[in-house]
């Protein structure tokens, strides 16, 4: 039987956690054409039932959009087998399981997992484009292994946005004690991580979307978070242009060089900066005067051949670029990629 169902446009958002990734998805989600849905992976780990906060404010139990998805999407949320869905992702979506999710074919168990495990995704995305008239789902869920998965389904049109911070301001920003990322506001604090491990794990997660990228079976675009606070408004349309997602420069005008205005959005999970609204900065987190010289060293050392790959200097994070109209060609995204690392299992 022919296949007659419409594609659904998703932006996904790659990179490891701390990079700028929920601030790009709200910049871009204030597009009228756009839909932002937060760190989608993470809707499976609760039941909506008690105390979840959307970023519109409303726990997630009474939030009408929320609540039109499910109905769309699985016929309510209380009929969704979310251990069903856990089960699925511990067997195929790992870190350990990229080499088999990179190959050009799936066999067997792990191709029927993946499909089915997938499907839970494109369903909800196309249910939320439906209900928001959206031509992007954009879905900031950042792990690689999700990325890889969701290459293999046939209804998902699938670009991923890679975004790089410096790893040494990464390992500053996983040191200090944040809000976590569950469903509420204030649900629980992250846990540390030290810089020898946020440093593995930078090399394992950007080494991952660099062989996703070379495989081409899916369009990957790299930015770096310190780009965004040179040229905001011109790092944001270079990647809305690159996603196919039509848009006037008019409708840019909310950001400016050094703020920008937020409305609310539906985002259902991720870092807290999806609850920011109206007038936010635009500023990058400052590392260089707080890490020690010994984390310094640490760091640059472990993720050497990456950092200087993705053009990070010793003493300073990648260099200003000079601001251009939003009139110019979009930016092609940089096609340079390496072997992956010695990966761990996240």
């Amino acid at each position: 039987m022919p296949h007659h169902t419409r594609r659904t446009p998703v932006l996904f958002i790659g990179g490891l956690g701390h990079s700028g990734t929920t601030l790009i998805e709200q910049l871009i989600g204030q597009l009228p054409k756009a839909v932002p849905l937060g760190e989608v992976a993470r809707l499976w780990d609760h039941d909506g039932r008690e105390g979840e906060t959307c970023a519109c404010g409303a726990s997630f139990g009474a939030c009408e959009f929320w609540q039109r998805i499910g109905a769309a999407a699985f016929d309510g949320w209380e009929r969704l087998d979310r251990d069903r869905i856990r089960q699925l992702r511990a067997g195929v979506d790992r870190t350990r399981h990229i080499p088999a999710l990179a190959g050009r074919h799936l066999k067997g168990a792990m191709r029927d997992a993946v499909a089915e495990y997938s499907s839970y995704y494109q369903r909800l995305y196309a249910a939320a484009a439906a209900d928001s008239r959206a031509e992007l789902v954009i879905d900031s869920s950042k792990h690689p292994s999700l990325a890889y998965c969701l290459r293999w389904c046939e209804d998902i049109d699938l670009r991923v946005l890679h975004v790089v911070r410096d790893p040494r301001g990464v390992a500053h920003s996983w040191g200090k004690d944040v809000a976590g990322h569950g469903m509420g506001a204030n649900d629980h604090w992250e846990r540390r991580c030290s810089p020898a491990r946020a440093a593995m794990l930078w090399n394992a997660q950007n080494a991952a979307f660099d062989v996703l990228r070379r495989r081409g079976t899916v369009p990957v675009m790299r930015v770096h978070y310190e780009e965004l606070f040179d040229t905001p408004r011109d790092v944001i349309a270079d990647i809305v242009q690159w996603a196919q997602l039509p848009f006037t420069p008019n409708q840019l005008r909310f950001i400016g060089d050094t703020h920008a205005d937020l409305g609310p959005s539906h985002c259902v999970a991720g870092d807290p900066m999806r609850f920011a609204v109206g007038n936010v900065a635009l500023e990058p987190e400052p590392w260089e005067e707080e890490l020690s010289p010994s984390r310094r060293r640490l760091v640059s050392t472990m993720s050497a051949p990456l950092l200087r790959r993705y053009g990070y200097g010793r003493q300073k994070t990648q260099p200003a670029q000079p601001k251009q109209p939003l009139a110019i060609e979009p930016r092609r995204a940089d096609h340079d990629v390496v072997e992956p690392l010695s990966v761990r299992d996240d």
